[in-house]
């Protein structure tokens, strides 16, 4: 019979089955998005990196600093029995075995202050918080992970092992609680959640930073190896879960269509899987400057950056032509709506309806509100 034990997390009764400990109606739990690596809008593979970029995962962002070349992908590989399918993985093209000073590699995640008051950091009772995930690579020993406040310039680290090459581990991190140091309470880059797999002495040359203390550089990645020591050298991640507590409970799984949504926050893409496309709907604001909106669903958390494949990949209709230029204007967006300038390179009759389409199958644009 499996040993029961209750304890107080949250305000809530824990209850200890087995080795874990599941909260009862505890609502929303994980304050990370993303963490079963489900949702890739902008794709699942991405070679040649050499600089800072969302690849694939939505919200997961790849901070690279002259340390080697990489392979992210999402992998149809996770721990047997865990619940999991997805992982995230970093493959090493190119390598970099003697790091300068500056090198880093680092995977992470940006966490806005409104969503994170019930942490109460800065005042007294500020709470303790845990990560927990599963982990798998090829170079074992010590790695670090790290949480950043982007407010008030004061950080944390803790090591884990990796014990075993090439085999899911999992991993369960606790930080204590910090009464300094309040985060903002708005739609900003507040907490910084990031796995280190490769530093420079900048961030090495120290001693590890195990408790909450301004931020020093050279106390954030004491101890971490190498990832970036060979060719072919792995680290995949899956199950990652951002909690209040002392104890990690079992992984909030949300259906995917919730996950998507709340990704969608920060970025959105508009594919064309089909002949025509519409990116919106508007007019000739003057004889050749047309203006049109896109209605953004969900709302973003800022006016959005738009982006888009190739101009040959978009058509300027009733009139069946390729604009000569296209942008996004900052004038009248929000988050609601993105504003899409499109120069015709034939003049109309101000006031004409128009319509922007992508009509080439991959054409795309996307509109970022990333922290």
């Amino acid at each position: 019979m499996s040993r029961l034990t209750v304890e107080s997390i949250e305000g809530l009764e824990s209850v200890q089955v087995g080795g874990e400990y599941v909260t009862p109606y505890a609502g929303r739990r994980n304050l990370l998005y993303n963490g079963a690596m489900q949702v890739a809008q902008r794709g699942t593979s991405e070679a040649g990196i050499t600089g800072n970029g969302y690849y694939t995962a939505d919200r997961w962002l790849t901070h690279l600093i002259t340390q080697g070349t990489w392979t992210q992908s999402v992998e149809n590989d996770a721990p047997d029995g865990s619940g999991f399918s997805k992982s995230v993985k970093l493959l090493c093209t190119t390598a970099d075995p003697s790091p300068a000073a500056g090198d880093a590699l680092r995977f992470r995640q940006y966490l806005e202050g409104q969503d994170l008051q019930r942490i109460a950091k800065g005042t007294s009772s500020a709470q303790q918080l845990t990560v927990s995930f599963w982990v798998k690579a090829n170079v074992t020993g010590t790695y670090i992970v790290e949480l950043f406040d982007d407010n008030n310039s004061r950080t944390v680290s803790a090591s884990y092992t990796v014990a075993s090459s090439a085999t899911w581990e999992k991993k369960v991190v606790t930080f204590s609680a910090d009464t300094t140091g309040v985060f903002d309470n708005d739609n900003n880059k507040s907490l910084l959640v990031t796995w280190w797999l490769g530093a420079g002495s900048d961030a090495t040359s120290g001693t590890l930073q195990t408790s909450w203390g301004t931020w020093v550089e050279a106390n954030r990645a004491v101890g971490q190896v190498n990832l970036a020591s060979a060719v072919n050298n792995y680290w995949q991640i899956t199950g990652v879960q951002l909690e209040l507590g002392d104890k990690a409970t079992p992984f909030e799984h949300r259906p995917y269509g919730e996950e998507l949504a709340l990704c969608r926050r920060y970025f959105q893409i508009l594919t064309c899987n089909d002949v025509y496309t519409p990116v919106g709907i508007g007019n000739f604001n003057t004889g050749t400057q047309i203006l049109v909106k896109h209605r953004l669903s969900p709302p973003m958390r800022t006016s959005a950056t738009i982006s888009y494949s190739d101009i040959s990949h978009f058509d300027i209709e009733p009139f069946d032509q390729q604009p000569s230029s296209l942008a996004g204007l900052a004038t009248g967006q929000s988050e609601d709506y993105a504003v899409i300038e499109a120069i015709s390179p034939t003049s109309r009759t101000q006031g004409f309806a128009s319509t922007i389409v992508a009509d080439i199958n991959g054409g795309f644009m996307s509109f970022s509100a990333e922290l």
